[in-house]
């Protein structure tokens, strides 16, 4: 069998991230730009690992609108976007959009024999969802994805963030968290280590520890 030329060039195993950003236009201005900044900053740090930088895998999906900013790719070939503020808070269909895009590149791994680590979805936001997104249908999905153990959701609150949503959107054991004013670049650094930590594990292991969260707190 042929694979895919990616994985051709890299048959490493894979670390697969989806960053799921809010871009609606409340995040204009010092928050947007801080995002930007931190993106930079997750990237630098992991191309400081060679195998990380081969196996972690990365997606963005940002809302207001749902858009794929960035479809999947190591960190070898990524390039940090700029991203723009504009438009409302899609956050249940950008959900659902980031649940069905993981699920696709899963079994593109499986098709071209790639082994991967337990996939993480990353959520970023400042606001609520639009009244009319169905962000329970996509909650219910995560919750169940985690029970399985077949993914692992984080939920990062940014002032303004509407944490009740956010506490019934992630997995009870992991509640969300909310970012100590706009420090982006603490929150990116302490995934990057932590996408190093995962990928130099063993697939289908434990967890790993991750490392201390010192940038943001537990939101309640």
């Amino acid at each position: 069998m042929v694979g895919q030329p990616e994985f051709v060039e890299n048959p490493e195993n894979r670390c697969p991230v989806i960053l799921l950003v809010d871009t609606s236009s409340s995040m204009q201005g010092a928050p947007m730009a801080a995002l930007n900044t931190g993106l930079e900053a997750f990237q630098d740090a992991i191309l400081q690992d060679e195998q990380a930088a081969l196996r972690v895998d990365v997606a963005i999906v940002s809302f207001g609108p749902v858009e794929l900013v960035q479809d999947f790719v190591t960190i070898d070939h990524f390039v940090p976007p700029t991203l723009v503020a504009q438009g409302l808070t899609p956050m249940g269909e950008a959900l659902t959009y980031a649940l069905d895009l993981l699920e696709d590149r899963k079994q593109t791994y499986r098709t071209n024999g790639i082994q991967y680590y337990r996939p993480w979805v990353f959520l970023i936001t400042d606001g609520a969802p639009n009244p009319t997104s169905p962000w329970q249908q996509a909650a219910q999905r995560i919750r169940e994805a985690e029970a399985q153990r077949k993914m692992s959701f984080f939920a990062v609150g940014v002032q303004g963030a509407d944490i009740y949503t956010l506490s019934q959107i992630a997995p009870a054991e992991r509640p969300p968290l909310m970012l100590n004013g706009l420090d982006f670049r603490s929150m990116f650094l302490w995934l990057s280590d932590s996408m190093v930590r995962v990928s130099s594990s063993t697939v289908g292991g434990d967890m790993v520890a991750l490392p201390p969260v010192g940038w943001g707190q537990i939101a309640t």
